[in-house]
Parts: structure tokens; sequence; C-alpha cells
């Protein structure tokens, strides 16, 4: 004789909001890396058309990929919906999903989908995190858009505090906690956010409710450029391209080959004034294409055309 049906739990949700260049991938994957056994998904929601995002955090193609310690990764396809749908859905069931929006995008039209009746009943908004850089300049926290994300925040955590001296980092908190009284404020070097504080240690306790408040009509702000590019590129040129667009990026990141370093592929990304370069591990050098960057930047500050320009002089085939 069967026993009685084995209840199917509800799935909390992690929503992780934030500016260009928080470090919003970075909070992802320390939540993927300390999962602890728990079987989480992470679905992401890159701005642009080269999901960068989603190469970082799976380390492999399009689509849901499984993770050596249980979690899997997936991009977001149409609607996030149907996304949740098709994870809900999976054998065996996620425990917990972590969705990283865009960083040009208001959370208050995802927390109202969230909201749904159906969708909180299989899967329930359980915390919405606020990542802020905390070496970001004083006029950052006036952005209406940087304001915005913070009002729906439960949690605001505080990325790259090893890197800004202490009068900086006391601003930064000053500023949030007049923002965001509500919110529960922690520093988060390296993504390091405490998973307890963001998902819940019982999956059988039941969520909050909450308001989602009153929508807001917003107009496009950001547009995003991409260049691709067949051929390895000169270091030495890739450098002195992006000084001279940087003034007008908002946000870069991209992967590309470099003549100087064959057979290697390098990580560039470029946030809050800083630009990065790291060796990356994963596909083969020499897959088409090699090079492929994508520009973020309020709209009007840049053209293609003007990143054509300034990129086709990176190119190693190209003389002087």
């Amino acid at each position: 004789m069967a026993g009685p049906p084995v209840p199917v739990l509800p799935v909390p949700v992690l929503l992780v909001t934030g500016f260009l260049g928080a470090g919003k991938t970075t909070v992802v994957n320390h939540i993927l890396r300390e999962a602890g056994g728990r079987r989480i998904a992470a679905v992401v929601n890159d701005f642009g058309a080269i999901n960068i995002d989603a190469e970082l955090i799976a380390g492999a193609s399009d689509g849901v990929v499984s993770l050596a310690n249980g979690c899997i990764c997936c991009t977001l396809e149409g609607d996030l919906l149907r996304t949740l749908a098709t994870l809900l859905r999976r054998a065996p069931r996620p425990e917990a999903i972590v969705i990283e929006t865009s960083g040009v995008a208001d959370p208050a039209d995802i927390v109202r989908n969230l909201m749904d009746p159906v969708v909180w009943k299989e899967a329930p908004l359980e915390t919405v995190l606020c990542v802020v850089d905390a070496t970001a300049p004083p006029t950052a926290f006036e952005d209406p858009l940087l304001r915005a994300q913070l009002r729906m925040a439960d949690v605001v955590a505080l990325s790259r505090t090893d890197l800004g001296d202490a009068a900086a980092l006391e601003r930064a908190r000053a500023a949030l906690a007049a923002l965001r009284p509500a919110a529960t404020l922690v520093e988060a070097p390296d993504g390091q956010v405490p998973l307890p504080l963001v998902l819940p240690d019982d999956p059988a306790r039941p969520p909050v409710p909450r308001e989602p408040g009153r929508r807001r009509p917003q107009a496009d702000r950001f547009e995003t450029l991409s260049w691709t590019a067949e051929a390895p590129l000169s270091l030495s040129r890739f450098q002195a391209a992006i000084g001279r667009l940087a003034p007008g990026l908002a946000r870069a990141k991209g992967i590309f080959e470099a003549v100087e370093q064959p057979g290697r592929r390098l990580l560039f990304q470029l946030a809050g004034g800083r630009a990065t370069l790291a060796p990356l591990a994963g596909r083969t050098a020499g897959e088409a294409p090699r090079s492929r960057i994508v520009f973020i930047a309020e709209i009007g500050r840049l053209s293609e055309a003007r990143i054509g320009e300034a990129m086709r002089t990176c190119l190693a085939d190209r003389e002087g």
C-alpha cells in the first residue's frame, strides 16, 4: 500500500540586483561555490547581445549547465516566468533559485512578476539583495536607477570594501543607511555574502509577503554595443583603445586572445573606472570569434562607428 504523497516544497528565490559593474556576478559565483550540498539554480539575465556573464559563471555553452557540486546555471531564455517553470520541472528539483538582474534594470517589475499568486506558490521571493560598489563616488548614490534598486532591497551588500579607504567606506555606509534604513547592510569583499542571510536555512519556512510598490515607467537609459573579430588583438593597442573609449563607458567586458600571449584567452572587465585583465580557463583558444567585447554606455555617448574605429586599431594583423 502506497504511503501519502510527499509534499512538494516551494523553491525560494533570491533576486540579486545592483548597478553596472557593482559585482553581482561575483556574488552569484560565491553563492554557487558555497552551496554546501544544496541544489541551487542560477538564472543570468545579461544586458547585451553577448552573454558573457553566463560564460563566466558556468564556464560552458548556453542553456542549462550542471556544476560538479549539484548546482546548475542557465541563461534567461525569453520570459522569466517561463524560465522559472522550466527549472521547477527539472528532476531533481532545485532547492533555491538565484536570479541575477541586468545592471540597468529596475527590479520593481521583476518583484511584481514574482509575486503573482501562481508563481508565489511554487517559487516565492525570499530576498532581494542589492550589490553596491563601496568605491563608487558620492554622486553615484544620487542616481535614480541605483535608488530604485535600493528601494526594493532587503539586504545591501557592499562590494570591493578591500579596495577603498576607510573614509570612502564610511561615506558609502552612511549614504546607504539614509537611502534604505530598513535593509540589512553587510560587507561583501569578493562577493562573500553569508548564505543564511539571503536564503532560508529551513526550506519549509513560509516566505514573508512583500509590498511591490507602484509601477514607475522608466525610459531606456543605456545601450549595448558589441564588437567581435576573428583575429587576436595587440595587447598594447587594446589598452590604448580602451583608454580612449573609457570616458564614455558605463561598463565593458569581453574575452579575447592577445598576440603577445598565444594560446591563452584573456578576460577583460571595465567597471567603476577600473580595467582588469586576467587569464580565463575553459574553452580552447582559437575558437571563433577569437575576440568579443560588449560595451555599455548611456544612449548617445558612443556610436558603433567610433567603437569599430577604435577597436580595429587593435587587430594584430593591422599595420601601425
